[in-house]
């Protein structure tokens, strides 16, 4: 029988793998920080063969480009190039003066939300609780809006919110651009919506330096909470800015039996991140340890919604959130008896 291990166990356990890459010396020298940078990548970065990256070929065309006379700025553009050839979010370059960042993940897609339009269903008369904002649209049919997986929601703010909405008939739950933050919220409020334990995933960790020694695969599971639930109908509203805590948070409201994922490909992420440092001193965080969904399926790249929805220019034009819109339409057809 298998067994699930805590998010904090796992945390401890990578730590303590990754806690010898701290560099020993100072050193600027730019072929000593280009040299471990790549060997700090090709060791413990664990997506190479899924997004099937030749780290030794990328070595060769980087490599002759480093010089001894090169300037921090140039070494430093030169290695977040290197870097943004993993296509990953996770993974920045961190300098006293600039941090590289790969957000193709998002860039190249419609935006699918507006924050001026979502005054216009929020008004000024919206509640807020543990970075959550909430209000009824309609005597039916509740509104929750979190922004950010990194803004601390307790278990009594859920309990105020969920009984808030307790004569209502349906949730609409917004986490358009929310970048991600905890996994403990995302699993303190899935929590909530679940009737029964899942699996709602796997997590793997590196074991040794090659691109594919990594452990069995750790259930991560999900138990239902023991404090206020909502088993009824919940429409999740998601875009290409939702990613890592939110993606696996659109993971696991995908397994819900009452909950429907609308909108757009979720932007993915779904590598855990760790943190090494480099001979000058600076930082580099990665995606070290992946996390799979329930089927054991990467979900690095995003996660499809159960009913695709973009933002329309005419419903813009006029004030109108398509995704919301489309939300009160489902819920309206969904005939539900409370």
């Amino acid at each position: 029988m298998k067994k699930s291990i805590p998010y904090c166990l796992l945390l401890l356990v990578s730590f303590w793998l990754f806690s010898c890459e701290k560099a020993d010396e100072y050193s600027s020298a730019p072929r000593e920080n280009f040299e471990a940078l790549w060997k700090i990548m090709d060791e413990h970065y664990c997506f190479f063969e899924y997004k099937d990256v030749d780290w030794n070929d990328v070595y060769a065309r980087y490599s002759v480009q480093v010089t001894d006379t090169m300037k921090q700025d140039q070494l430093f553009k030169l290695l977040g190039e290197m870097l943004n050839e993993l296509k990953d979010g996770h993974t920045n370059l961190i300098s006293s003066f600039d941090v590289s960042r790969y957000w193709k993940w998002y860039e190249d897609y419609p935006a699918n939300f507006s924050e001026d339009i979502q005054e216009n269903y929020l008004g000024t008369d919206y509640m807020i609780a543990g970075g959550m904002k909430y209000k009824k649209l309609s005597k039916d049919v509740g509104y929750i809006y979190y922004g950010s997986f990194s803004n601390a929601v307790g278990e009594t703010n859920l309990d105020y919110i969920l009984m808030y909405f307790k004569d209502c008939k349906a949730i609409i739950l917004d986490v358009r651009d929310n970048g991600g933050g905890s996994l403990t919220y995302s699993d303190r409020i899935a929590a909530r919506f679940l009737d029964n334990k899942i699996t709602t995933g796997y997590i793997l960790h590196k074991t040794g330096t090659g691109h594919n020694d990594f452990s069995r695969p750790y259930e991560l599971t999900l138990i239902p909470s023991e404090r206020v639930r909502w088993l009824r109908p919940v429409v999740v509203l998601t875009n290409r800015h939702c990613f890592s805590a939110t993606n696996d948070f659109v993971n696991k409201m995908k397994m819900m039996p009452h909950s429907t994922i609308l909108g757009d490909r979720t932007g993915g992420g779904s590598g855990f991140p760790f943190n090494s440092e480099l001979p000058n001193g600076w930082s580099v965080r990665f995606s070290a340890s992946p996390m799979l969904n329930a089927a054991m399926e990467h979900t690095e790249f995003g996660i499809d919604p159960d009913v695709k929805v973009n933002m329309l220019t005419e419903d813009m034009q006029r004030g109108k959130d398509t995704l919301i819109e489309a939300a009160l339409q489902l819920i309206e057809r969904m005939n539900i008896k409370i």
